[in-house]
């Protein structure tokens, strides 16, 4: 479990039996723990068009909050992609387009607890988890979106540090079980939740490569105190 991920809010849940026979990855399950985005990352932030020039400061450092700053500022609580970056300004919209999109393949919900679903493990100990169920009745069967066999590659958690807290979208394709409950769970009314934001992967619709550098983009960097427990 990564020490950034320590100071999530408990939640109980039943833990489903693991399969004898682990599923097959459907994306790499190499995982980048920390990403301050490079300029091999700013090729995906420009689009996929061979630029020189750095990637705008705004566009890929004025996300994390540290110090004083944690949990304040236009980027402390995450509603949805849409809503995340509506404060980037134009010219990065410009120059950066497929930075404000989320890619084939990748769909974002947002649910209320409980969610109806049962997660497995990619494979043991890790490699984040796939929808192996839903509930029959439940949130997700009703909103009809989900599907068996979708990844989760991302879920909104909870930080909280003294009296400040920040809700944020995080890459999960290397986590346990345990981690993606207790994000999940982390979600909380008294922290201002009133639902869960998902982002899943579907099978053979997504390319590996857009999956890795969506994620990239919502990865802590090394001095965020999100890395810090």
């Amino acid at each position: 479990v990564l020490v950034w991920l320590s100071r999530f809010i408990p939640f109980g849940a039943t833990r489903p039996t693991m399969k004898a026979t682990a599923q097959p990855s459907m994306i790499a399950s190499t995982f980048l723990a920390v990403c301050l985005l490079s300029h091999e990352a700013a090729a995906f932030i420009g689009g996929g068009i061979q630029r020189q020039r750095a990637p705008s400061p705004s566009a890929l450092h004025s996300t994390w909050n540290n110090g004083n700053n944690y949990g304040k500022g236009e980027f402390t609580f995450y509603k949805s992609f849409d809503e995340w970056m509506k404060p980037f300004p134009a010219e990065d919209r410009e120059l950066y387009p497929d930075m404000f999109r989320i890619p084939d393949g990748i769909f974002e919900v947002r649910m209320a607890k409980p969610l109806g679903i049962v997660f497995e493990e990619m494979e043991a100990g890790g490699g984040g988890v796939y929808v192996a169920g839903l509930v029959e009745g439940g949130n997700a069967e009703a909103q009809g979106i989900i599907q068996e066999g979708d990844r989760l590659i991302g879920v909104t958690a909870i930080k909280v540090i003294g009296a400040k807290w920040e809700r944020r979208l995080l890459p999960c394709t290397a986590w346990d079980f345990d981690t993606v409950v207790g994000a999940i769970g982390s979600n909380d009314i008294k922290w201002g939740c009133d639902n869960v934001v998902l982002q899943f992967e579907r099978p053979g619709e997504a390319k590996e490569d857009e999956v890795k550098k969506h994620l990239e983009f919502f990865e802590p960097p090394f001095a965020s105190s999100w890395k810090r427990g």
